[in-house]
C-alpha cells in the first residue's frame, strides 16, 4: 500500500481517515465511549468531502441505515462499543442474510452490563461467533496499532465488497484512544455502483431480502453462505509472527494485549528463553495455519494473553486440535495485563525462577 502524508492521530480518528480513503460514502452512528471520536471525526470530515454523515436516534436506527445505503450500492459504515453493538445485532444478521457489504467498528470497553469505559476484549464471542440470530459469520479484523486502525479499515471495505458480507474491525479502548504516527495510504476514490445494487431508474431490476419462507429455499441460502465462509477461511487468514522461527513457546494475543506480549517476548529472550508471538490480524477467519506451522516447528506450549475471561483461547485450542497445552494469562474489568504479570505467569507455569 503506497504511503503519502504522515499525521499524528488517535486510533479512533485513524478509522475515519481509512474509511474516507477507501471511498466510504456514508457514516451512520451514535456516539459511545470509548468510540466517540469516530463519530466526532466523521461528523467533521464526511460533510467536508461531500459524504453523508447522520447521527441516528439510536444504534438500532444506525445499523438499519447502513443496510439501506448498502442495498443502494453505497459503501457504508457504523461504529460503537459493546453495548451499542448488542443493539445492532439484529440488523447485522439482516445484512449478512441479505449478502450486503458493510463495515462495523467495535471499540471494546469493560462489561458486562454498563461496565466501565476502560479497555477490554470481552466482545470476542459476540463478534467472532456471530452475535445475532441465524447461521452467519462476519469477517473480523483485529488492529494492533493506529496504523492498522487505518489500514485494516481500508481492507475491511475491500473484503466486504469481495464477499458481500459484513466486516468488523474489532479493537479495544486502548488502541482506539492511543495516539501514534499514521502514514496515510493513497485514496482509492469512490467505486462504481455494483451490478447487484438497487437501481432508482429500474427499482425492480434487483431484489434484496433475507426472508425465504420455503424451508428448502432458506437451506440453499445457508449452504451458499457457508461455502462463502469456507472460501474466506481458505483465503483470508492473516497473522503477524514475531520471533517464531526457533520458538519453543508462543504467545497468542491481539490488540493491546499483543503489544504487552511482544515486550514480554523481548525480555524473556534476553534471559535465554526461546519464545515468540503469533498476533492474529483476523479473528474470523482465525489464523489456524500460523498456529499449526508453529506446532510443526516444535512449539511446546501456547500462552493466550487476553483481556477477558478467556474467549479467544477456545479458538487457539480448536485450531491446533489440542495437540499442545494452551495456558490463559488474563485480566478483566478493563485492566491491561502488564509485561511483568505476563512474564511471571509464564515463569510460574514453566517452573522457571
Amino acid at each position: 500500500m503506497k504511503r503519502t502524508n504522515k499525521i499524528l492521530l488517535k486510533g479512533n480518528e485513524a478509522v475515519v481517515y481509512g474509511a474516507l480513503l477507501a471511498g466510504c460514502e456514508c457514516y451512520f452512528g451514535y456516539p459511545i465511549t470509548p468510540a466517540s471520536e469516530i463519530a466526532h471525526t466523521a461528523a467533521r470530515l464526511f460533510p467536508k468531502l461531500g459524504r453523508i454523515f447522520i447521527q441516528a436516534e439510536c444504534e438500532i436506527a444506525s445499523i438499519n441505515m447502513v443496510l439501506g445505503a448498502s442495498a443502494a450500492g453505497r459503501r457504508a459504515m457504523t461504529a460503537s462499543s459493546g453495548l451499542g453493538i448488542s443493539l445492532k445485532q439484529e440488523g447485522v444478521s439482516y445484512i449478512a442474510g441479505s449478502e450486503l457489504p458493510a463495515v462495523i467498528i467495535d471499540v471494546m470497553r469493560g462489561g458486562p452490563g454498563l461496565g466501565n469505559i476502560a479497555p477490554e476484549q470481552a466482545d470476542y464471542n459476540q463478534i467472532v461467533k456471530g452475535g445475532g440470530h441465524g447461521s452467519y459469520k462476519c469477517i473480523v479484523l483485529a488492529p494492533g496499532s493506529v496504523q492498522e486502525m487505518c489500514d485494516l479499515t481500508v481492507l475491511a471495505f475491500d473484503l466486504a465488497d469481495k464477499y458481500r458480507t459484513p466486516v468488523y474491525v474489532l479493537t479495544d479502548g486502548m488502541i482506539g484512544q492511543m495516539m501514534e504516527k499514521l502514514e496515510l495510504p493513497e485514496p482509492k476514490g469512490r467505486r462504481p455502483l455494483p451490478e447487484w445494487a438497487l437501481n432508482r431508474e429500474c427499482p425492480k431490476a434487483n431484489c434484496i431480502a433475507s426472508i425465504y419462507l420455503d424451508t428448502g429455499d432458506l437451506e440453499k441460502v445457508n449452504i451458499r453462505l457457508n461455502k462463502k465462509y469456507d472460501e474466506i477461511k481458505k483465503n483470508e487468514q492473516r497473522a503477524e509472527e514475531y520471533h517464531m522461527e526457533d520458538a519453543e513457546y508462543a504467545f497468542v494475543a491481539y490488540g493491546i494485549s499483543s503489544r504487552m506480549a511482544r515486550t514480554a517476548v523481548d525480555e524473556l529472550r534476553s534471559e535465554g528463553m526461546k519464545i515468540g508471538l503469533i498476533r492474529p490480524q483476523t479473528l474470523f477467519p482465525f489464523p489456524a495455519d500460523a498456529l499449526n506451522r508453529a506446532v510443526d516447528r516444535g512449539v511446546k506450549e501456547f500462552f493466550c494473553v487476553e483481556m477477558s475471561n478467556g474467549q479467544m483461547i477456545d479458538d487457539v485450542k480448536l485450531s491446533i486440535e489440542c495437540r499442545r497445552p494452551v495456558t490463559l494469562i488474563n485480566r478483566m474489568g478493563g485492566n491491561v495485563p502488564s509485561v511483568e504479570e505476563i512474564i511471571q505467569a509464564v515463569k510460574a507455569k514453566l517452573g522457571v525462577k
